[in-house]
């Protein structure tokens, strides 16, 4: 019998993996210019278009998590995903929390649950994320996760009509400690 993953547990948030009834909030978090922030270009997707990004089969192999409270309320979500890169395909991972949620540590452990989570299941060396070279917090919480700063990619995404640079973090696998996660299945 097979396995299903559906719960990674932390001390105080969850990784749910996201279901279809998750895409309408989904979808709604991806539309809102607060929602993403000032670092984030809004995408403006519709609910067929966010469909298939997330549950047909791509190249990219999304991985998508809801990040929940104990309480199961719905906070923000955790993706991961390859980036296409010839002969290689990278593992990246990103990530983003509903403004009011920002600041308490849920983003830190949501990072470090899908670290365990991506070392657990994938044959990969290492995992990289990239965030604004202005997006101070989300860098924070990469290091608290155990990234590195590898350096910053120039002009590597255009937002909000400017092109902007990335700072690369990566973690490896041998810099990554023993799992923290408790994980659930059903």
């Amino acid at each position: 019998m097979e396995l299903v993953l559906k719960v990674l547990e932390g001390k105080g948030v969850n990784l749910r993996v996201m279901e279809k009834e998750d895409l309408l909030l989904y979808n709604e978090w991806y539309n809102n210019p607060d929602f993403l922030g000032e670092y984030f270009s809004p995408y403006q997707r519709s609910r067929t278009e966010m469909e298939k990004v997330m549950f047909e089969p791509s190249p990219h192999e999304f991985k998508d998590f809801i990040i929940e409270k104990k309480d199961g309320t719905r906070i923000g979500f955790v993706t991961s995903f390859y980036v296409l890169q010839p002969p290689e395909k990278v593992l990246e991972m990103g990530y983003a929390l509903i403004p009011s949620e920002r600041g308490k540590g849920h983003c830190t452990e949501a990072a470090q649950i899908m670290v365990d989570y991506l070392f657990l299941t994938k044959e990969v060396p290492c995992i990289q994320a990239a965030t604004d070279v202005r997006n101070v917090a989300s860098q924070r919480v990469l290091e608290k996760a155990g990234f590195k700063r590898e350096g910053i990619m120039r002009k590597r995404f255009y937002s909000r009509g400017e092109w902007r640079d990335l700072t690369l973090f990566s973690i490896l696998r041998e810099e990554w400690k023993e799992p923290k996660i408790l994980t659930r299945t059903a």
